[in-house]
């Protein structure tokens, strides 16, 4: 997924598994059971680029607008919609984060740091809980690739192949696994996991278009270590790895627990039922023109046309819409997902 030049997420999983080895799911590891029975979520890119835009990015300016995000008017708004979980991300190509993560301003040297002191994730977190609203959080699998210095200092190098064309090469091509910088990514993961604890039940990564090259070996840095990264301060989150836009959709690990699912168009993607290869399927897509774009490029009809086809075949669906600097859902995209909330209440889908 891109907004802005994209790239969005969990070593524990109920038994207990040596350290870097790629395992399958048992039968009894289903965490993205929740997800099955949620059923439809909302999703908001709350980027540097959108809340600075036309202000110059500096520290200064980040943290007066992330100081300013009105949780409690987002958490109205979702419950207004009758979402049942909502993502945010944490930041994206920028290297502007809202969560601070004192590995991450270790590895740069860095300061003052781009990552904001107030940690808007924990405070959404608070917010929703008392509402019945899970929280997930999105993050990319690379660092940030518009901030020389920390590419410089985690060890990422852009891609220099057209994506997906060459499945065995690597990011640099030189190093095709990154392991340092794979090592330094996790850690930084870690520290958010273990922060927020269970307050956050799910991570969606983006960006991991070099499966085979960086991710699938029986060692670490992998998916395994990847995933127990994300996990380690909740071992019941779910976790997805993007690879980019497929339909029909694909998986990349037995270490997910749901499809990343990145869709461009909802209305024509294939359902291959409740599970793929063991994953719980989900689809995210946009209501926007674009992601966080605007306005509504669907008729509240179509939306929920959609979001009931995916349900119905034992999916679920999660739509991302745009949201201000201050925090909030802009009205016409609050009273698109209204629609969809209040049609899944007054006809609900059954789930066993």
């Amino acid at each position: 997924m891109r907004t802005c030049s994209r790239l969005f997420l969990i070593a524990v999983v109920g038994i207990t598994l040596a350290k870097g080895q790629e395992t399958a799911k048992t039968p009894d590891a289903n965490r993205a059971e929740w997800l099955y029975q949620a059923q439809f979520g909302v999703f908001c890119h709350y980027l540097s680029d959108i809340a600075l835009k036309g202000r110059e990015h500096t520290p200064a300016n980040w943290n007066e607008v992330v100081n300013a995000f009105d949780v409690e008017g987002l958490a109205a708004q979702l419950t207004s919609v009758k979402a049942r979980y909502f993502v945010i991300t944490l930041g994206q190509n920028s290297g502007y984060y809202c969560s601070p993560n004192a590995s991450y301003d270790r590895f740069l040297g860095r300061s003052p740091s781009t990552c904001s002191t107030r940690d808007i994730v924990a405070d959404i977190a608070k917010a929703l809980a008392p509402r019945g609203i899970r929280l997930m959080v999105y993050l990319p699998g690379g660092a940030p690739d518009r901030d020389a210095q920390a590419m410089q200092a985690l060890g990422w190098a852009p891609g220099k192949y057209p994506i997906w064309s060459h499945p065995e090469g690597g990011p640099d091509g030189g190093d095709p696994r990154l392991e340092g910088f794979q090592q330094k990514w996790e850690e930084i993961i870690r520290e958010w996991s273990t922060r927020w604890g269970t307050s956050v039940v799910g991570w969606w990564f983006d960006g991991c278009y070099y499966p085979i090259a960086m991710y699938k070996h029986p060692g670490a840095p992998n998916f395994a270590s990847f995933a127990g990264a994300a996990r380690a301060g909740n071992p019941g989150s779910i976790v997805a790895f993007n690879p980019g836009v497929f339909n029909p959709v694909r998986t990349e690990s037995p270490e997910e627990d749901y499809t990343a699912g990145e869709i461009n168009e909802p209305q024509a993607v294939e359902l291959p039922g409740r599970f793929l290869d063991g994953n719980q399927f989900h689809v995210l897509t946009y209501l926007g023109p674009t992601w966080a774009g605007s306005p509504p490029r669907f008729t509240n009809e179509e939306a929920i046309r959609i979001t009931r086809r995916i349900i119905t075949s034992g999916g679920a669906v999660t739509w991302d819409v745009p949201i201000t600097p201050g925090g909030l859902i802009p009205e016409e995209f609050v009273a698109q997902l209204q629609a969809i909330g209040n049609n899944l209440e007054a006809d609900p889908i059954p789930r066993p």
